[in-house]
């Protein structure tokens, strides 16, 4: 049986009601059984311009590599939910590397571009430089490497940058909640302190990494004191700071409006001190809003999925730990590709699943999360965001 044993399930929902803590829904949906993707009775040849219901066209791949994470942030995996009688996923569950490298191949004929590895915590997936080396030899149609990119909390970061930057590895981002120490080990909710991350963050720039991102999720109320002092730590830095809206990510973290501060506001705090400009977006699908400093000393991003939604331009899937194509960071279902991998199917079976079901892609939440937010019963069957990654 799958990880989520229903008895397992049930012991966990009646504890967190004891407790009186919000019931939330296992990161997964239905024991991992998602929708079986449609083949279609005629296969074409891949190609790069499957357009959904909206007109979208399918550029980027999250993948998802592990479900764990070192850190407990309350917006994303928080301590009562996750705690250490958490069934996570075994590691039969896992895509293996073959199998990841496998579907980013035919992803790439289909015109993605850009992989984003995440988690939970990616670097916990053991040797994940491996898998990077993998990918990076992964060409696109027209015979160019891909965009190939991380998100990590920096907490062993030190450790790993160099091997990384080795096997090819393009790009990173580092998730960092501020600079307050006592704050950010809070959030983090572990005891982590800063030094460790920004520390991390330097073993990154001496292995070579250039143009690193830091994302700090801004709460309103928790550590929107810190939005000048991040400014002003990684100003001339070479460091890009993006800053993230609070977001109703899966049903655990206990998400409420008026945490949310707006990015416009973010950008006039920051302004007031050190003067900001707007520039144009590196391409189109962009979801950061770009400022630079005015003194040509860096720049900054704010992404505002929640007050300024850009669900009109989302190019992005995403795959779960355990193979789930998912259409929306805030989906209530997958679509198992696991299965399709680990059957007989051909590659151009399985690329011709993936544009039928990006075909059939109608997503667009953040346009409509005022009616989802009241609606309690469909936010609870949201996924949660460490088993897709954000």
């Amino acid at each position: 049986m799958a990880v989520w044993q229903k008895a397992r399930f049930t012991a966990i929902i009646k504890n967190m009601a004891e407790k009186a803590i919000p019931k939330v829904i296992p990161i997964r949906i239905d024991e991992g059984k998602g929708l079986t993707p449609s083949i279609g009775a005629q296969l074409t040849a891949p190609h790069g311009n499957t357009q959904d219901k909206r007109g979208r066209i399918l550029r980027d791949l999250r993948i998802s590599v592990t479900d764990r994470c070192n850190f407990r942030c309350t917006y994303c995996m928080p301590k009562e939910v996750f705690d250490q009688n958490y069934p996570y996923l075994s590691h039969e569950e896992l895509l293996s590397f073959e199998e990841i490298t496998r579907l980013t191949s035919i992803f790439s004929t289909l015109g993605v571009e850009k992989i984003r590895l995440t988690g939970g915590e990616p670097l916990l997936r053991k040797n994940l430089e491996v898998l990077i080396e993998m990918l990076a030899q992964v060409r696109t149609p027209d015979d160019k490497p891909l965009d190939l990119t991380l998100t990590t909390n920096g907490s062993i970061l030190r450790k790993k940058a160099a091997a990384l930057k080795a096997a090819g590895l393009q790009r990173l981002t580092v998730s960092l909640d501020g600079l307050d120490d006592a704050i950010f080990r809070k959030m983090n909710d572990v005891d982590f302190p800063v030094a460790d991350v920004l520390d991390g963050i330097a073993a990154a720039q001496e292995a070579g990494f250039e143009n690193i991102k830091v994302n700090m999720v801004v709460k309103k109320g928790t550590n929107d004191h810190e939005i000048v002092s991040m400014a002003k730590h990684f100003k001339g830095s070479g460091v890009i700071l993006r800053f993230i809206e609070f977001m109703d990510v899966g049903s655990s973290n206990g998400w409420n409006m008026a945490e949310v501060l707006p990015s416009k506001e973010v950008i006039a705090r920051i302004n007031a001190v050190f003067p900001l400009e707007a520039i144009e977006a590196n391409y189109s699908g962009e979801v950061a809003q770009r400022w630079r400093y005015v003194d040509g000393s860096g720049e900054v991003g704010v992404i505002s999925s929640v007050t300024q939604t850009f669900c009109h331009e989302c190019t992005r899937a995403r795959i779960s730990t355990d193979g789930q194509m998912y259409l929306c960071l805030f989906a209530n279902e997958g679509f198992d590709f696991k299965t399709m991998l680990r059957s007989e199917k051909s590659d151009l079976e399985i690329a011709n699943a993936i544009m039928n079901t990006w075909a059939a892609r109608d997503d667009h939440y953040s346009e409509v999360r005022g009616s989802h937010t009241e609606n309690q019963s469909t936010r609870s069957r949201k996924v949660e965001m460490s088993y897709i990654g954000g």
